[in-house]
């Protein structure tokens, strides 16, 4: 490609110039470049992704836009290891990961269990190797259920498909003197809002190649029904576009904006019995 020249006068002295200008083809690499890196850094780096249920209110909101980070959990390689800092998730760490009843949908809950661990919940409380969990993060929304608040039950609510047979296997396998025991390579997620969180507790595990980073802050937060979100039809995506255009400004959660989520460790749980947290009714 040839390269393409311009003619310019000096507008004082009236002298003329010729000015090469870049090929055009230069320019057409420069946006490649950018692009193919932009493009790296979302798929491989960071992951944008919105919470669409209300299963770990009050910690994160229906509508909260988050960036994920991907490498947080990477497998190692003989090189990065060194220079990179991956790490294993941890007690009280949210993870983003692939629903193992459907790897089709991407679930955002909390780390309780992590590899060898025994756990039981006996009216609301989570014992962890035989010591009680006071989790400040915890909200309770609804009355006590006995067979939604204690865990592992003698009949336990079966749910259908690829989640109930996990929930069996779990049953089967892994309960030992009225305790879960969780296998290597596998983590126990559950929701922080405990009454309304589709987690372990119904499908079992999240197995480590599942998981597929942690979240590091909201970028922003809207007001909005699950259906708007988690809707897969075009009606649902208009019915959004419409709401966006007509209350951007009131129903963004503007004190939510670039905040920074951490995960809990066990470091900072309080020794002393924690009262139920009733949270919001409609945070």
């Amino acid at each position: 490609m040839e390269e393409k020249t311009a003619i310019i006068a000096d507008p004082k002295t009236g002298q003329v110039a010729e000015i090469k200008r870049e090929p055009i083809r230069n320019s057409i690499a420069e946006w490649a470049v950018t692009i193919l890196l932009l493009l790296f850094g979302t798929t491989t780096l960071v992951q944008a992704f919105v919470i669409p249920t209300g299963s770990m209110e009050d910690t994160l909101l229906v509508g909260d836009h988050l960036l994920v980070d991907k490498l947080a959990y990477a497998p190692a390689g003989s090189i990065s290891k060194y220079i990179l800092p991956y790490e294993t998730p941890k007690h009280g760490d949210i993870i983003v990961f692939r629903y193992p009843g459907d790897i089709q949908q991407t679930f955002v809950k909390r780390v309780i269990g992590a590899p060898g661990d025994h756990l039981k919940m006996i009216n609301r409380v989570i014992y962890r190797n035989g010591v009680q969990l006071n989790e400040p993060y915890v909200y309770h929304k609804l009355p006590y259920e006995e067979t939604r608040d204690n865990f592992p039950i003698a009949s336990p609510p079966f749910v259908d498909g690829l989640p109930g047979q996990l929930q069996h296997e779990m049953y089967e396998r892994d309960v030992v003197n009225g305790e879960v025991v969780v296998p290597p390579n596998s983590y126990f997620a559950m929701g922080d809002n405990r009454d309304n969180s589709l987690d372990s507790r119904y499908w079992g595990f999240v197995p480590r190649e599942n998981i597929i980073g942690k979240p590091l802050l909201i970028y922003w937060s809207y007001r909005a029904s699950t259906e708007d979100l988690a809707g897969g039809s075009i009606g649902s995506l208009v019915t959004h576009a419409i709401d966006l255009g007509e209350h951007f400004f009131t129903r963004t959660r503007w004190n939510r904006t670039l905040r920074v989520i951490r995960g809990f460790p066990d470091a900072d749980l309080p020794t002393h019995e924690l009262p139920l947290n009733p949270g919001s009714p409609n945070p």
